[in-house]
């Protein structure tokens, strides 16, 4: 199966996650949050950087917990107005 390209604004997301996530981590490292959530740590270095834009729910769902974030913060933050109203809705 062929993924269609990713669009600016999916990209842009992305980015926004990665910056929020490296926040939160503050000054542990990218191996205990990795360890924390049972993913990979070249994964996170990816989400962190953009690389991955868009990755898989239950994968965001580990890293928040192990950085302390919940799942509204992290849609407040990456999908911008619109997604505030939808979970709202």
């Amino acid at each position: 199966m062929v993924r269609p390209p990713l669009s600016p604004q999916e990209r842009a997301r992305g980015e926004r996650l990665g910056l929020l996530l490296r926040d939160a981590r503050g000054s542990r490292s990218m191996t205990e949050i990795a360890a924390a959530s049972g993913i990979p740590v070249e994964t996170l270095r990816k989400i962190e950087t953009g690389r991955i834009a868009t990755p898989a729910f239950f994968t965001v769902a580990a890293l928040a917990a192990a950085v302390g974030l919940s799942l509204q913060e992290i849609v407040a933050c990456c999908a911008g107005p619109q997604a505030g109203q939808a979970l709202s809705a």
